[in-house]
């Protein structure tokens, strides 16, 4: 990976380490000592803030993002924002999930490599079975 493809999947602090990281999320080595957020939902903290459980969702974009190649605001990015209309205030990530998947088939077709790769992201971090 070049260097500066790190700053399309990680924010970066001042101090040239990431505070969060789509790639991995969780992993201090990556971002900071205390990274303790969940990248899938084997470590899903019940009841824990956006910040413990923002891996899994940002994972998820990332897998997807990567599976379909390209520049990630071609195609996910697409399909994230297209979701965003049609997920609430108390969406969960099933809900989410649903919506980036049903945006995926709108954008480019029930059978398509975008829709399959959505789905599988969302496997991957174990919300959908």
């Amino acid at each position: 990976m070049r260097s500066h493809d790190k700053y399309r999947t990680e924010a970066r602090t001042t101090l040239g380490r990431a505070v969060r990281s789509l790639k991995d999320p969780g992993n201090p080595a990556r971002t900071y000592e205390a990274d303790d957020q969940a990248k899938d939902m084997t470590g899903y903290v019940p009841n824990g803030d956006v910040h413990a459980n923002s891996g899994i969702p940002n994972h998820a974009f990332y897998l997807a993002a990567r599976a379909l190649g390209g520049h990630s605001w071609e195609r996910a990015g697409r399909i994230w924002y297209e979701a965003l209309h049609n997920i609430g205030a108390r969406a969960g990530f099933t809900d989410a999930a649903a919506a980036t998947t049903a945006a995926a088939a709108t954008l480019f077709g029930d059978t398509s490599a975008e829709r399959r790769a959505v789905a599988a992201a969302w496997r991957k971090v174990k919300v959908l079975t």
